[in-house]
């Protein structure tokens, strides 16, 4: 009886985790917040030869409302790097505006 009762908790805490949750990622969606800045989401590119930092931040920076030096500064933080060298066929997190992808 104790494990009948064990199974159903832990079904219950489950269903009311996975709603929550749910809820979570359905309102983090918003294109924009309520203050009117552009939601931010990431994602992860793949590094091609020619690529930088610089146009990498070209690309994905006006929609986020950055300039360029912010958003490259931001990509550093992001992924721990200490320079601005970056190698093709890595991949490299990048920050963009739901409007863009």
């Amino acid at each position: 009886m104790k494990r009948i009762s064990l199974i159903i908790a832990l079904a219950a805490v489950l269903t009311l985790g996975v709603t929550l949750l749910g809820g979570l990622r359905i309102s983090s969606r918003a294109a924009v917040h309520s203050d009117g800045a552009p939601a931010v989401y990431y994602t992860s590119i793949r590094i091609h030869e020619g690529d930088t930092l610089w146009n990498i931040a070209e690309e994905y920076a006006p929609d986020l409302g950055m300039s360029l030096d912010e958003y490259v500064d931001r990509l550093k933080q992001m992924n721990r790097l200490r320079g601005d060298t970056i190698h093709a066929g890595c991949y490299l997190t990048v920050m963009y505006s739901a409007g863009l992808r």
